[in-house]
């Protein structure tokens, strides 16, 4: 269609960009326009800025090429303070009566400065302020030289390079990041442009030196923040208690069972003969009920942890090591406890108890290495020669007894592992353990009679308590003595680790009373308990998952420091395995459908402990039987046996 001349065109504005076209028709809202294309739209009215009737063939491209050419900072100013419509710029400009392309080119240009021009209404401008302006044009710099520093840092953080000034921000740049901030935006950035992770550019810059360190430092900045510049995990500095004590000594000597790392020994036992050829089975817990004030600063600090918090290799205490030592019960020293004493038949049967707060002196702190190749199921039927034979087979004769006491005794059930850690220097080793041996079952056992016991004590007097209870296989905590199914007695309330446990500190405190007669430290009623045993059951559960996900990692640190390429594991269920050696649970997605308890063979294709990965290929089958050996269950038995791992 040719275009004539003589046509009436438009100028206008349409989302945010500059069109012309012919009028075809019009009215008082709206325009039917058609452009140089042919085709044909319905304007509003209010959107046409300026009417012309030269030729629209070219007419953008000179208009558009005639706004590169103007002087943006001229227009500002030959603009002036008033607000001015376009038009009347363009005459100014150009000092003569513009052409209808001149004039647009000015809109053009005007429109594509908000700094330098506000707009005010159709077709109208004001010039910015001059300060106004000045700041803009600074800020448009500075975006300018950060995007510059940006690619800068970008490509340094592609090349493995620690750009400077970034390691001052280790800290919050890997826990805590400004997403705002440049040089985050730049790891961000890195990370998109080469197909990682965040984390990982912070890894191959060497921003974050070292997993197990990020993995302890995001624990203990969310469960221990620092104060005051200093450290979470640091004590104030607390004096050893003065103990002014009027408790009887008692005359027996007392021997403890741990784990070679345990360093707050809580629990110890002792047997007598007594006159009528009954044992008098004596379990000692550590006393620091006597030296932790109610309401104190150092309360204050056992009401923050809560608990002792484990790891492989190490733990974070949950008292300082001033008021651990005088309750811990060490060998060759007499502290104060409270006892559960048991008079036991011949046939281990419980004709009477009692409890007493006392001081005790500690013969022997005994210790699972040395102990269990004396001590094991192979070694119950002669005396093994260790000098505590003797006194361990008569506790670990009742301790059968009372298992099947709370109707848990399973001669049929198959045997349970458990995976000891001992990092020393960065070597970790993993050493398997049976669970349920004679020494765990012992300790178990009698600490389980104990807690039942005293939270039953506890009911009958009337005093509050904090209980763990079973209930449709639901495990939870609660302040009324009520039954745990899976451990098969009436109450359960954790009394034996005060050094350790703040609901055993503060369950022993309302035994102290209660044998003092002395009024309740605590009561239902008025809300502490309840507040107590809601913080404790949050903060023990995210401990144990942080204990869980360090023995994961230092399963992956075993991998890399053995150099195995190849690794032996059991079908758990779909394409989950269990690897051998430690209780490490993986997915393989290459793995074919297999019985549950199948023996595979994989290849090892990639281990990231920062990300606490591990890749593998399925390889082979090596067995199709069951393996008779189970692994750990989530059962209460497990806070008993190996709380001191």
């Amino acid at each position: 269609m040719k275009e004539k001349i003589d046509a009436m065109n438009v100028f206008y504005e349409e989302e945010g960009s500059f069109k012309v076209a012919s009028i075809m028709s019009e009215s008082p809202a709206a325009l039917q326009v058609e452009s140089v294309s042919g085709k044909r739209s319905k304007i509003k009215a209010s959107n046409v800025l300026m009417q012309f009737e030269s030729s629209l063939a070219g007419f953008m491209d000179a208009a558009l090429t005639e706004a590169e050419n103007l002087e943006i900072d001229f227009l500002w100013e030959c603009c002036g303070e008033p607000e001015f419509a376009f038009e009347d710029l363009a005459k100014e400009y150009f000092g003569k009566k513009p052409t209808p392309f001149e004039n647009a080119a000015v809109a053009i240009k005007l429109h594509s400065a908000p700094m330098y021009f506000y707009r005010k209404g159709k077709g109208r401008y004001k010039a910015a302020p001059a300060e106004t302006l000045k700041l803009a044009l600074a800020a448009v710099e500075r975006k300018k030289l950060q995007a510059e520093q940006m690619a800068v840092w970008v490509t340094q953080l592609n090349n493995k390079q620690l750009p400077d000034g970034f390691a001052a921000k280790a800290d919050a740049l890997i826990y805590n990041p400004d997403k705002n901030s440049l040089e985050w935006k730049a790891i961000d950035e890195a990370a998109q442009s080469s197909g990682r992770l965040p984390l990982t550019v912070m890894a191959d810059c060497g921003l974050i030196q070292n997993a197990h360190d990020y993995h302890l430092g995001a624990f203990l900045r969310e469960m221990f923040p620092d104060k005051d510049g200093k450290s979470g995990i640091d004590f104030p500095p607390f004096e050893s208690p003065k103990l002014d004590l009027n408790l009887a000594l008692s005359t027996v000597e007392c021997f403890s069972i741990d784990d070679a790392t345990t360093t707050e020994i809580d629990d110890a036992f002792s047997l007598e003969t007594l006159s009528n050829g009954n044992t008098r089975v004596g379990i000692h817990i550590a006393a620091p009920g006597l030296g932790v004030p109610i309401d104190s600063s150092l309360d204050a600090i056992v009401l923050s942890r809560l608990s002792t918090v484990y790891m492989p290799g190490n733990k974070i205490t949950m008292l300082p090591e001033s008021i651990v030592k005088p309750f811990s019960l060490d060998a060759g020293e007499t502290k104060p406890a409270l006892s559960l004493y048991l008079e036991v038949t011949a046939d281990f049967e419980i004709v009477a108890y009692e409890t007493k707060l006392e001081q005790i002196k500690i013969a022997d702190n005994l210790r699972h290495d040395a102990l269990e190749p004396f001590f094991n199921e192979h070694t119950l039927e002669a005396d093994s020669g260790h000098p505590y034979w003797a006194k361990l087979k008569l506790l670990f004769s009742l301790a059968e007894k009372l298992e099947v006491a709370r109707g848990k005794a399973d001669p049929n059930r198959a045997p349970q592992i458990d995976y000891n850690f001992y990092v020393n220097d960065g070597i970790v080793q993993i050493i398997a353990r049976e669970r349920g041996s004679p020494m765990d079952k012992l300790v178990a056992e009698l600490m389980i009679y104990a807690n039942s016991h005293w939270g039953g004590l506890l009911k009958e007097a009337g005093f509050a308590g904090i209980y763990r209870a079973q209930a449709g296989g639901k495990v939870f905590m609660t302040t009324s003595a009520e039954p745990h199914q899976g451990l098969g007695v009436a109450q359960y309330a954790w009394s034996t680790s005060p050094l350790r446990r703040a609901v055993d500190l503060i369950n022993q405190r309302q035994l102290i009373a209660m044998l003092n007669t002395e009024p309740a430290p605590y009561k239902v009623a008025d809300g502490k308990l309840n507040v107590i045993m809601r913080n404790f059951d949050q903060t023990y559960s995210a401990y144990s998952e942080f204990q869980t996900r360090m023995e994961r990692y230092w399963c992956l640190q075993y991998l890399i420091q053995e150099q195995l390429t190849e690794i032996n594991a059991t079908v758990w269920r779909e394409n989950l395995v269990r690897i051998d050696g430690m209780f490490y649970i993986t997915k393989v997605p290459s793995l074919p459908e297999l019985k549950v308890g199948t023996k595979v063979q994989l290849e090892i294709k990639h281990i990231d402990t920062l990300l606490m990965e591990l890749n593998c290929k399925f390889k082979t089958v090596i067995e199709t039987s069951t393996p008779k050996v189970i692994e750990p269950e989530v059962i209460e038995m497990t806070e008993e046996s190996t709380e001191n791992q």
